[in-house]
Formats: structure tokens, sequence, C-alpha cells
């Protein structure tokens, strides 16, 4: 008794993997250039508003929202300018070359036409929110790092300020976009902060980089280690002493209340927070601030615990 052949089974062929369609490779490349990351350094627009307590009120809270839109705008178009002036140097650059710009994803031309419309959005957007006081720091933002981009970043210690600066005009742009005056103290401490994160990113860089550091960024060659650790050092004192200036004055002024010690004691962890970015940068580490702001829990918490602190010394 036979059995019935088998039949054969059929033939599978193998599709090769479809590629992703290209609109999302393009939606990817734009994202690249926008660098969703660096957004994070604009929530310095919160801290005057939160310092002064205004938060809670929905058109304070409303406005620093706009504004922290505004200024993700802004940086987005001064990224997209220094990715295309930059694109041959980026290419030289192990991490860089894969920008999309540098790699050849996204034209020049298309990044500043876009550039150019982001800063129209942002300067648009600043005049309906407060008016020509923000569009004046808007544009003094976007002035200063199209400079740095063009001109400045190849002057030693000019463009450590420049850089700086930039910290600085976003935390101005919080206080004007809610009509929150801003005290000198406030000032003093942005500026000496903003100086020791560039002045550690620099160091770090120099470290790091070892003897190709000014094919990548020229400036580097014009700074010794000597000099780079001095001016850590007197940033970082300048930023812990008028922290603690401007804590001890606005408890003194309120005069209301026992939960402004909470203000006082918000000192610890800035203290704290510095002293462990030192120690990071002396063991190499701290070229990227925000990636340490998104990665090292020991800055999180700290962050955090100033953030409660603060938080009850003003809203309790």
């Amino acid at each position: 008794m036979g059995f019935p052949a088998r039949e054969a089974a059929p033939t599978v062929e193998l599709q090769p993997p479809v590629p992703a369609p290209a609109r999302h490779r393009v939606v990817r490349d734009w994202l690249q250039l926008a660098r969703p990351k660096q957004w994070a350094k604009n929530v310095l627009v919160f801290v005057a508003p939160g310092a002064a307590g205004v938060l809670t009120h929905a058109g304070p809270a409303l406005h620093a929202l706009g504004a922290f839109g505004i200024f993700c705008a802004a940086a987005s178009a001064t990224y997209l300018v220094n990715d295309s002036v930059d694109a041959d140097a980026d290419r030289r650059h192990p991490g860089k070359r894969l920008r999309p710009v540098a790699a050849g994803l996204v034209s020049p031309a298309a990044a500043i036409s876009v550039a150019v419309a982001l800063l129209g959005v942002a300067l648009a957007g600043a005049a309906l929110l407060a008016g020509w006081p923000l569009v004046v720091v808007v544009a003094a933002y976007g002035a200063v790092t199209i400079a740095y981009t063009l001109r400045l970043k190849h002057e030693p210690v000019i463009e450590l300020t420049a850089v700086a600066s930039g910290f600085v005009l976003r935390a101005i742009a919080g206080g004007v976009a809610t009509h929150v005056p801003l005290s000198s103290w406030f000032l003093v401490v942005t500026s000496f902060s903003a100086l020791f994160i560039v002045i550690g990113k620099r160091t770090a860089e120099h470290e790091t980089l070892g003897e190709d550091r000014g094919q990548h960024r020229s400036t580097l060659d014009h700074y010794s280690p000597a000099f780079l650790r001095s001016a850590l050092t007197l940033s970082a004192a300048g930023a812990v002493t008028t922290y603690c200036l401007w804590a001890f004055d606005k408890a003194g002024l309120a005069r209301h209340g026992g939960h402004l010690v909470w203000i006082e004691l918000s000192v610890a962890p800035v203290v704290t927070g510095v002293l462990y970015v030192l120690r990071l940068l002396d063991a190499g580490r701290g070229g990227a601030p925000s990636e340490l702001a998104f990665e090292d829990r020991t800055l999180q918490v700290l962050a955090l615990l100033w953030t409660v602190l603060v938080g009850i010394g003003v809203y309790a």
C-alpha cells in the first residue's frame, strides 16, 4: 500500500528589509539639526518667575511657557546656522561628521533658509508675547550666537563670555516675558554660573581631545591647563558666593514667615553640585553639560533637592 506523494512546500522568497520612508529620514535629519536635547537649556526662562513666586498664576506661567517655545525656535535657528558654517570642519570631527549638513544629507542653503524662518517666528512670537523688550532680548541672543559662529569662537576668552551670554539672555527673557524685575544679584549669579558651565566644558575638551584639540576648536590651543583651572576656580567661587548673597538677601527682604530658611538651606545643594562637577571635570568628564543633566543621577537629585527647597521657601 503506497502513500501519496507529499507536495513540495512552496518556496518563500525572503524579501530585503523595507527601508524607512524617505519622509521619515527627512524628519529625523531635521530633528537632529534642531538638537531638541539642547532645549533643556531653555528652562532658564522659568528661573526668574519661579524665584519671584509668580508661576502659580496662569498668566505668568503661560508667558514663561511661551518664552520657552520662542527660545527653542531661536536656538534651533542658530544651530542650523552653526552646522552650515562649520560643515567642512565637522567632517573632520569623529562625532560631528555625522551631522546632517556635514554628512551631505541636508544642503547648507536649505538649513540657512529654515534658520531664517525659525528666527523670524521667534521674533514674531516675542513681539506678540511681551512686546519690544522681549524682541530685543531674542534679537540680542540671535546676534551674539551668530556672531560667535562667524567670528567670536576664534577669539580666546571672548568666546567664553559669548557662549555664557546665551544662558544669561535666556534667564533675562524669563523675567521680561513675565514682567518680573530682575535683581542685580540674580544677574550676577546667572553670569558666574554660565561661565562655570562654559569653562568646565572647555576644560573637559582640552583634556579629552589631546594634541588634536586645535583642529576641533581653535581657541583650545590658546588655553593652558593652568589657565583653565584658574578660570574654573574663579567662576565657581563667584557662582557660589553670589548665590549665597542672593539667597540670604532674599530671605532678609521678605520679612515674613520662618519658611524662608529653606531658601537659605538651598545653598547646600548648590555648593555640593559645584564640588561634584569639579570632581567630574578633574576625572575628564563634563565635556557635554546637557548629557550630564540627562544622565547623571547625582546631579539630577541635587537639582531636584534645590528645586524643592527654593519652591518651599518661595511658595509655602
